[in-house]
């Protein structure tokens, strides 16, 4: 019987099907952690890890979030399929993760990313104190997409509005001092009658050449406090 099962797998191996294995849940190599300017202690706090799978065995990125005192814990982990299989494809797999962080009080927080691993990557951010009760003190157009041409500074933000009551009305653009531009699209209300009505809008911009890292993040707000992330080369 052992025998005839050992067959049947090298079978399975040497025709391409793979063998299912119960996957265990591992750390991810991380890149960076990028902190965004702007927030306050009203605003659904974000921050953006860029990591990669080291091969196409890992599947599935996933983060945790604990909050310890001004410490900010998170475990950013993948499934690990079959370690020991030797047909795993050498491919890295970047990804990026948006770590949805919640409310903070006013302060500075440590961040420290895959702690007590070889991964450990350590950063930090700070949350304002906020001067509205409302969660976002504009309204804020729903961009659903950031799309890039190569070799261009120029990037275009596409979405949509909830009315046509609402129209973009400017774009401001703040960063971190480092490896961040927080874009923010605000939105201006043209008429008091509001229908439910999606209208879809689409808009271009020049991505500044402030910050001199060569990879950034577009930390672009939108609305009810959520966010597109998308990193731009900058070449």
């Amino acid at each position: 019987m052992k025998k005839m099962t050992q067959m049947i797998a090298m079978l399975l191996l040497s025709s391409g099907v793979a063998i299912a294995s119960t996957p265990v849940e591992i750390k991810t190599p991380i890149e960076n952690i990028y902190s965004p300017n702007g927030f306050d202690s009203n605003d659904n706090v974000e921050i953006i890890i860029e990591g990669f799978l080291p091969n196409l065995c890992h599947k599935s990125p996933t983060s945790k979030v604990e909050i310890v005192g001004s410490k900010i814990k998170i475990d950013v982990t993948a499934l690990r399929y079959d370690a020991s299989n030797p047909f795993c494809p050498e491919a890295i797999v970047p990804f990026v993760e948006t770590v949805n962080v919640g409310l903070l009080d006013k302060g500075n927080y440590d961040i420290i990313v895959n702690g007590k691993s070889i991964y450990q990557k350590n950063g930090s951010i700070e949350v304002a104190e906020s001067t509205s009760n409302s969660v976002d003190e504009h309204v804020y157009a729903n961009v659903d997409s950031v799309m890039k041409e190569s070799g261009s500074r120029e990037v275009e933000l596409r979405g949509y509005t909830v009315s046509d009551c609402f129209v973009l009305d400017e774009i401001n653009i703040v960063d971190n001092g480092k490896d961040v531009y927080s874009v923010l699209p605000k939105m201006k209300q043209i008429s008091d009658f509001c229908p439910q009505k999606m209208v879809p809008f689409s808009y271009k911009m020049e991505v500044p050449s402030k910050l001199k890292r060569d990879k950034v993040l577009l930390h672009v707000r939108g609305m009810n406090g959520n966010s597109v992330n998308s990193l731009f080369y900058n070449k």
